[in-house]
């Protein structure tokens, strides 16, 4: 099992910048790939960045050259690095975790974190 806890949500002006973290209960060595998502009102939760146990990344087109995905392994921590935000950005952000066993898929889901872009 996993559990994440996310932080470093809050409220900016568009054009803004802001870093997410993503704490996990062990090793991210250990698990197969991370990821944010985020979901806003009235709309389905959608990828926004992914990195892979062997450092590879994915990105929402919508957020491709703004976001940047990485980890720091000593402490477990994956980060969203949110720059030139917009308001279109604004979002519950979760961290997601999945681990692959016997070719299952384990996923597993941090609280969330509110982000707020508006002027």
């Amino acid at each position: 099992q996993v559990q994440l806890v996310e932080s470093g949500g809050g409220l900016v002006q568009p054009g803004g910048s802001l870093r997410v973290s993503c704490l996990a209960s062990r090793s991210i060595f250990s698990i197969d790939a991370m990821g944010w998502y985020r979901q806003a009102p009235g709309r389905q939760r959608e990828l926004v960045a992914v990195i892979t146990r062997g450092g590879s990344t994915n990105y929402a087109d919508s957020v491709k050259g703004r976001f940047t995905i990485f980890r720091d392994n000593a402490k477990n921590t994956v980060y969203l690095q949110m720059n030139s935000l917009k308001p279109e950005d604004t979002a519950v952000y979760y961290c997601h975790a999945q681990l692959l066993l016997s070719a299952i898929s384990y996923d597993y889901w941090g609280q969330g974190t509110q982000v707020t872009v508006s002027s």
